[in-house]
């Protein structure tokens, strides 16, 4: 872990401060007032109970505490610490927040301390790449070739370059998705590819691609044409099911203009046709947004107007529960007004009981927690819109250091 502790430098938007390093903002106790007595947690604690103490802390933590002495250095560093801390409560997931779409730059936010810390992302060449997340390790896709990929834990920066997926080299579309085990740490990559038939609109290709860590091979257990719909951007995996959402190309006339496919990743023989595994979304979407949060498939949506389904008149959150949805919560009033001008597409993920919304147009962001019901907004970003059409965008993750691809 020695010299990977560079990521990190905080912002504290209350105090004002420019960028700072962990260790130069006050501890409580530390403004001056004299202290009546300091005892030395080293002289009483030994090494086993002093790991189990330190592996509860927040992740940003963690690597201030491997900087006090050579001692809790070598404590944060061990493989026997690593392993306590997959054994502890999950971390609360961060966000990632790119700000510029040129380069892979941006910050991420601690939910825990409120903190934006500034991340350099490796082997990602810029912020429109396609990107999935799962249990700590995050998954990019190249937007060009879609056949460069890569999978790292971005707090670590260990990384894994994976073999060209098997398919079209060129889709039209494109989603991708991973799903990481907790217990052996093997990890799954979906790409679904979507391509339009040639000179014919209604009907595209699409064709799933399975990457497996175990065995380091892809597989194409899966293709079909199908008729009025085409693939897009958006997918997930949640218990051994790969979903990921399909879109009306205008034949037959469809309800919505959205509609969810599951395939079950682990049974490849008995699929049958795509078709019979339609799910229909619970209203007129402007778009939708999935995710999994602890296993369970959420999606949060931007509800279109009765009259203008085109145009967004709040956004909803949903759980699917036996092919069915589930209305969670509603974006009050005054926080989908806080976004100003709200597109309506927009960027949301999350993980654990977290859900982040942002806009596209502007670095506000947007916290549900599903455990206490609750929305707020988060610490300040520190970063300026700096032209009107700058873009932002971003993506959550789990903030673990005991994981690697």
């Amino acid at each position: 872990m020695a010299g990977e502790t560079s990521w990190i430098s905080h912002y504290d938007d209350d105090t004002g401060r420019d960028i700072g390093e962990f260790g130069s903002s006050l501890e409580p106790g530390e403004d001056g007032e004299k202290q009546t007595s300091v005892v030395s947690v080293d002289l009483i604690l030994p090494d086993d109970l002093l790991e189990r103490i330190l592996a509860y802390l927040p992740v940003a933590s963690i690597f201030r505490a491997g900087s006090v002495c050579k001692r809790w250095h070598d404590i944060v560093t061990s493989k026997r610490f690593l392993w306590n801390l997959s054994h502890v409560l999950h971390q609360k997931p961060w966000y990632f927040m790119f700000t510029s779409s040129d380069e892979p730059i941006g910050h991420a936010y601690d939910p825990i301390l409120r903190k934006w810390y500034g991340i350099e992302l490796p082997c990602i060449g810029t912020s429109n790449w396609f990107i999935a997340s799962s249990c700590g390790m995050v998954c990019f896709m190249d937007n060009d070739s879609r056949s460069e990929l890569c999978v790292c834990n971005p707090i670590t920066k260990r990384f894994k370059k994976l073999e060209d997926p098997p398919g079209l080299k060129f889709s039209d579309y494109s989603a991708l998705a991973i799903s990481v085990s907790r217990e052996s740490q093997c990890y799954t990559v979906a790409i679904v590819k979507s391509k339009q038939v040639p000179e014919n609109f209604f009907q595209w290709d699409i064709s799933i691609h399975i990457y497996n860590s175990e065995e380091v091979t892809w597989i194409t257990p899966f293709t079909e044409v199908l008729l009025g719909w085409r693939g897009g951007d958006e997918s997930v995996i949640c218990n051994g099911v790969l979903y990921f959402l399909v879109y009306s190309t205008g034949a037959g006339l469809p309800a919505n203009r959205h509609s969810l496919i599951g395939y079950n990743i682990s049974n490849h023989s008995s699929q049958g046709s795509l078709t019979r595994n339609f799910i229909p979304v619970p209203c007129s979407l402007t778009c939708g947004r999935l995710m999994n949060l602890k296993e369970k498939l959420v999606m949060v949506g931007g509800i279109g107007k009765p009259d203008r389904p085109d145009i967004i008149k709040g956004i909803g959150i949903w759980v699917l529960n036996d092919k069915k949805w589930e209305d969670i919560a509603r974006v009050p009033h005054k926080f989908f007004q806080g976004f100003g001008e709200l597109d309506d597409v927009f960027a949301s993920s999350g993980a654990d009981d977290l859900i982040y919304i942002q806009s596209y147009g502007s670095p506000v962001l947007l916290i549900y927690d599903m455990s206490n019901k609750q929305w707020k907004w988060a610490q300040k970003c520190p970063v300026i819109k700096r032209f009107p059409l700058q873009l932002f965008t971003g993506f959550s993750f789990e903030p673990r250091l005991e994981i690697a691809p």
